[in-house]
């Protein structure tokens, strides 16, 4: 693994010096296993550990390439971890999600163009708590996407949306369901929407907090049944 280790460093130290760019492809494993002056097997074993955290792609048949390096790769991985924890993981996971999305929410107030307001607006005014599970889980998604988008910052927004996966929201909705608790939701949404509509930064911001915080209580409430 030390080998590996210091294989992934090479490699990390090229991409960071400007030497490998995004889009770039790799040199063969052999020259570059040469001019880096470790084996081929501790290269490949490199490159395969780099590709599952999508720095790179290996594409059969055309060689290795440096991926975009955008946020939503990066951070993909997080939405595994996230699947992965228990119910008092799964706390602290949203104790998170809760510190950072509510001043993401903030800045979206502030920052929000007409547009973007808009649209969330009509997100909401879109959904009514007949809908069916899954409808609910897509509203979720797009409703906190496009505030933590509004906040400008790329690294921000993907870190909060692999902080709750797909997997954790469909769990989440579903309880909320069986506790007759969705149309009260769906109103904490409409009020942040509002706030946000109003460039209230401060409101907006107490709201996301008091929401998301009333999830950690469903789930806390879950997890001593």
């Amino acid at each position: 693994m030390a080998v590996t280790d210091e294989a992934i460093e090479k490699i990390k130290a090229m991409i960071v010096s400007g030497e490998l760019s995004p889009g770039d492809r790799l040199p063969p494993e052999k020259e570059l296993s040469d001019r880096l002056g470790l084996s081929r097997n501790s290269m490949r074993e490199a490159v395969k550990a780099l590709e599952v955290i999508r720095v790179l792609d290996v594409r059969r048949g055309d060689g290795t390439y440096v991926t975009s390096l955008e946020p939503h790769l990066l951070l993909e991985a997080i939405s595994f971890v996230v699947d992965m924890h228990d119910d008092d993981s799964m706390l602290e996971i949203f104790a998170v999600r809760r510190m950072l999305e509510s001043q993401a929410t903030g800045l979206a107030a502030t920052l929000g163009t007409d547009e973007a307001i808009t649209e969330l607006v009509a997100e909401v005014d879109g959904i009514d708590a007949s809908v069916t599970i899954e409808e609910l889980v897509e509203h979720d998604i797009r409703f906190h996407r496009d505030i933590v988008r509004m906040a400008g910052n790329a690294y921000l927004a993907s870190l909060i949306e692999h902080l709750s996966s797909q997997t954790v929201r469909a769990r989440v909705w579903r309880g909320l369901t069986e506790g007759g608790a969705v149309e009260r939701t769906l109103s904490e949404h409409r009020a942040i929407a509002e706030a946000i509509a109003r460039h209230d930064s401060a409101l907006a911001t107490s709201l996301t907090t008091a929401h998301i915080a009333g999830v950690e209580h469903w789930l806390r409430q879950a997890a001593s049944a």
